[in-house]
């Protein structure tokens, strides 16, 4: 798992090297993961011991224990961001009535907005458009440069700076 966290990784890394590009990401992906959590916690399962259980918790639940598996680090700090933004998502919008489409339509758009005009900085189309699975390392590349910015988390910048290089030779 972790070989493969660290090539989707360095894959993400390579098509997003400009600044501006990355700056316009910490706005675009939080506010798709907010409107997505927003409408996947309109979507009840179950209920279990008096909670109510929606697929926003589930699909949460598997994204943090594929980046807990992938790298501890990067799993935690994505735990603790996450687990309030789900909350926020929920009390934002709780039910799929007027008000709560309005905000999912204007975060997720807006997101998108952001991070597609990132990419004319980078003058490289996303890379969920050459690998959708790219989709769900946006937020883990975020915390990652989070973490490396602030000088942490070394190993984890040079295996994957070890990579990125693979993927920036076919963007020629």
């Amino acid at each position: 798992m972790k070989n493969f966290f660290i090539q989707q990784m360095a894959m993400y890394s390579a098509y997003h090297m400009d600044t501006r590009n990355q700056i316009t990401h910490y706005i675009g992906v939080p506010s798709i993961v907010i409107s997505l959590f927003m409408l996947f916690s309109w979507i009840g399962l179950f209920t279990l011991n008096g909670i109510q259980v929606t697929f926003a918790m589930v699909f949460l639940a598997v994204i943090l224990l594929f980046y807990l598996l992938s790298d501890l680090v990067i799993g935690v700090v994505a735990a603790i961001v996450f687990i309030p933004l789900l909350k926020m998502s929920a009390s934002l919008a709780p039910v799929a009535d007027s008000n709560g489409w309005i905000w999912f339509a204007v975060l997720f758009v807006g997101g998108w907005i952001f991070q597609l005009v990132g990419h004319v900085f980078e003058g490289r189309k996303p890379a969920l458009l050459d690998n959708l699975f790219q989709i769900f390392m946006a937020p883990g590349f975020l915390i990652a440069e989070a973490l490396f910015h602030l000088g942490l988390h070394k190993k984890l910048r040079a295996e994957i700076g070890s990579h990125t290089a693979e993927y920036t030779v076919q963007a020629s």
